[in-house]
């Protein structure tokens, strides 16, 4: 019997243009797997939706606000469909960034030193020494966030916006000069390490992330041995420590610039990874022999409910 996949994707997030490329490469990927497939645009309504078309599996391609902070997680265990990615409470663990932090911590996972204020406060003075990292506490793919640099005379003034739309609590964090480096986990193994160098010059940012050319990656990351076996380490520690399940992806700052601080640090897990054509994931698990089909074909055939 041909299983019945609904691909949540879209959603109600900022994140949501990333989500239906994401959602859309999946469920095209999943029916030249044999699988039948419904697109479901996840809406106030999607507990509803679900109920009626009764699939076998949900796979979560949704990123952010009510898809990645463990609410969509909590509606499918209600209806108890089984689900992709992690569940409820490592989900809205991990969306919390100064929560998931402590957690890691606690599990010996280095991360920067930070503190969470609001964002008025933010805005009104510096909320460490420079450099540092302003970023809203529960928001994914650069949104919000801010590089605050040495003789930057004042905070980011956009967080005084009244069209402010990424929450009101910030993490304010020390800036970690050096490398980007990511790692993935899948069935509880870490895969290869990714550096990425952003075609600018500059950061990570939105269109590093998803603008085709934004950003080159290099897989394998030309890192010594035990500094490349240390990162696929933490990557599966923190994975671990946040309880997640399926696929994760971590991402780290590496300082190993002449006369820097060696420091290795963890930034955040994200419990869902992107999909897209740009996405690191697909391009670690392929470097590991999977290809994007059977990627996917293994996420829906690991899903499960929690309880």
């Amino acid at each position: 019997m041909t299983k019945h996949v609904a691909v949540l994707m879209g959603g109600l997030s900022a994140e949501r243009e990333i989500s239906l490329r994401s959602g859309e490469a999946c469920a095209k990927a999943l029916e030249e797997q044999g699988f039948q497939v419904s697109r479901v645009d996840a809406g106030h309504d999607v507990a509803n939706v679900l109920a009626a078309l009764k699939p076998d599996v949900a796979f979560n391609a949704l990123h952010g606000k009510f898809g990645e902070d463990g609410c969509i997680q909590g509606a499918l265990e209600l209806l108890r469909i089984p689900y992709t990615h992690s569940g409820v409470l490592a989900s809205s663990v991990a969306m919390k960034k100064d929560i998931a932090k402590t957690v890691m911590a606690a599990a010996g996972v280095p991360t920067p030193k930070g503190r969470v204020l609001h964002r008025l406060d933010a805005a009104k003075a510096h909320a460490l020494p420079l450099p540092y990292v302003l970023k809203p506490v529960s928001e994914g793919s650069s949104f919000g966030v801010f590089i605050v640099s040495e003789g930057q005379e004042h905070p980011p003034q956009e967080l005084w916006s009244e069209d402010w739309t990424h929450g009101d609590m910030m993490l304010a964090e020390q800036f970690i000069a050096g490398r980007e480096l990511t790692c993935a986990v899948m069935n509880d193994k870490a895969l290869d390490v990714i550096e990425i160098l952003a075609a600018d010059g500059g950061w990570y940012d939105y269109y590093a992330k998803y603008a085709k050319g934004g950003s080159k990656h290099v897989l394998p990351a030309n890192l010594k041995l035990n500094i490349y076996q240390e990162v696929q380490h933490l990557a599966l520690e923190a994975h671990r420590a946040l309880g997640c399940r399926g696929v994760s992806r971590a991402d780290f700052r590496y300082d190993d610039r002449p006369g820097g601080t060696g420091e290795l640090v963890v930034l955040e897990v994200n419990t869902q990874p992107g999909m897209t054509e740009t996405s690191l994931v697909p391009e670690m698990a392929a470097y590991a022999g999977f290809s994007f089909g059977e990627l996917v074909r293994w996420m829906v055939e690991d899903a499960s409910c929690d309880r």
